[in-house]
């Protein structure tokens, strides 16, 4: 990868392309997250004329519900067309960090580093590609941040707080990054900016403003109220959790590489647009670490911001060390890829696939009469095509213990009243997997089911006797 200024960067637009083939193919295996499964099935309400907050438990911000929504219309009731749509986005935050860096420097291996740190980061690969936030938060976040370090101008403050006030609406996790990109435009820019800024970012998070003036109490608690009261409930080693995720990018090597080489960058390169990138990471680490429990994909939005100052680091370091730097470049490739193979490997034997959730919705369908009603995970529920019943498309609501009155106004069912139900005979068959053993071990589900079957981790009930 030659470094310079003449002609097109054509070395670093085949590294960008071979780095987002890789991710669209990886989009399309059939490796699941389990959450993801309960943002497809929002997404199905939706298409079934239902709303967030009003209709149905939904503790995240609307859009990206309503983005899902729209591309299983246009694509068909698969996991596969949010998975494809999601890693486009990713692709092209990839190519997006390389264009800016290429752009301030005119060094194509720069440029394909910050690439690289991005690309073949496992977090990003694993989450950017699922049906979930992720993927166009980072897109978006970026994409603001992008902006504001342009050739100042009202128009592009105004379409950067816009755009960061989208990625909001996407993800709560990305709300700190439009805070920061205000205050460094109210800072750096006229107070003019500021306000374009301001006003660009009410038209982004428009679809939140609307839902809290339509339904204020429901919008609050999902939004809120959930994450600061009920989010915890019943989560068993929480504490441990949180000090396992926190305390993971030491036996991380890509973490461990992006972090030092982005403090060296910060140290040689002292550029503005770092220090800006570098506040962003560090105010949504801050949220991403206080929600409890936390986990390793919620600061997967830090990774091409620090990309940025990482790549400059290792440009800096290979020259004070009297590197070539298309040999660290090389160095680089490996151990990132040699990483990012060993965590995918590890996911794929630590998770179901939707292969088996595939098969777990044949059986269900195979052994429920019709018209019954069926207790099962989000995924199955969405490869059934079906609707789930009332309070059943969010699982950790089950933990929330409310009077009865507001668990119906809010759409949900407590673990106590899920018990009666399943032992009133309400649910023709009841589908579980591992992974919520306290709460399937109250259900007692082996009494009150004659017939079940397992398929991998996962557990079919049918056939209720009293």
């Amino acid at each position: 990868m030659k470094s310079g200024t003449a002609g097109r960067p054509v070395s670093l637009s085949l590294v960008v392309a071979a780095l987002s083939a890789g991710i669209l193919f990886y989009s399309q295996q059939t490796t699941l997250d389990w959450d993801e499964g309960f943002h497809l099935v929002a997404a199905s309400l939706i298409n079934a004329g239902r709303r967030p907050y009003i209709d149905f438990c939904f503790p995240q911000p609307p859009v990206h519900a309503y983005w899902n929504a729209f591309w299983l219309r246009i694509l068909g009731d698969s996991w596969r067309g949010p998975h494809a749509v999601a890693a486009l986005l990713t692709c092209a935050t990839v190519a997006l960090v390389a264009e800016l860096v290429y752009r301030r420097t005119a060094s194509q291996i720069q440029a394909g580093v910050a690439a690289l740190f991005v690309g073949l980061n496992a977090i990003v690969v694993e989450f950017g590609t699922k049906a979930q936030a992720y993927g166009a938060g980072l897109f978006l976040t970026f994409a603001a941040f992008r902006l504001t370090v342009a050739e100042p101008s009202l128009m592009r403050s105004a379409l950067a707080g816009c755009i960061a006030g989208a990625s909001a609406d996407c993800t709560l996790l990305t709300a700190p990054a439009c805070v920061v990109l205000f205050a460094w435009t109210a800072w750096r820019r006229r107070l003019a900016h500021a306000a374009a800024f301001a006003a660009g970012a009410v038209i982004g998070l428009l679809p939140v403003l609307m839902a809290l003036i339509r339904s204020p109490y429901l919008a609050w608690f999902n939004l809120v109220g959930y994450h600061v009261f009920f989010r915890r409930a019943g989560w068993t080693g929480a504490a441990e959790q949180d000090f396992s995720v926190l305390a993971g990018w030491v036996n991380s090597g890509a973490a461990l590489l992006l972090g030092l080489f982005a403090v060296a960058g910060f140290a040689f390169v002292r550029k503005r647009e770092f220090y800006l990138a570098g506040a962003m990471a560090v105010a949504m680490a801050l949220e991403a670490a206080t929600a409890h429990p936390t986990f390793s994909q919620y600061f997967i939005f830090l990774v091409p911001l620090l990309a940025v100052p990482a790549a400059a680091g290792v440009i800096e370091v290979s020259a004070r060390l009297s590197m070539r730097p298309a040999w660290a470049v090389a160095g680089l490739a490996v151990l990132f890829g040699l990483n990012l193979a060993n965590a995918l490997v590890a996911t794929a034997g630590n998770n179901n696939d939707w292969d088996t959730i595939a098969n777990l919705a044949k059986k269900v369908k195979q052994v429920t009469p019709a018209d019954a009603t069926v207790l099962a995970d989000p995924p199955v529920y969405f490869a059934m095509r079906q609707i789930p019943p009332e309070g059943s498309n969010f699982p950790a609501s089950h933990r929330m213990e409310v009077p009865p009155a507001e668990a119906a106004r809010l759409h949900i069912v407590p673990q106590s009243q899920l018990e009666r139900q399943v032992k009133a005979g309400e649910f023709a068959t009841v589908e579980t997997c591992r992974g919520d053993e306290d709460e399937i071990e109250a259900l007692e589900l082996h009494k009150h089911y004659a017939q079940s079957e397992s398929i991998n981790d996962c557990q079919v009930y049918w056939g209720f006797h009293r």
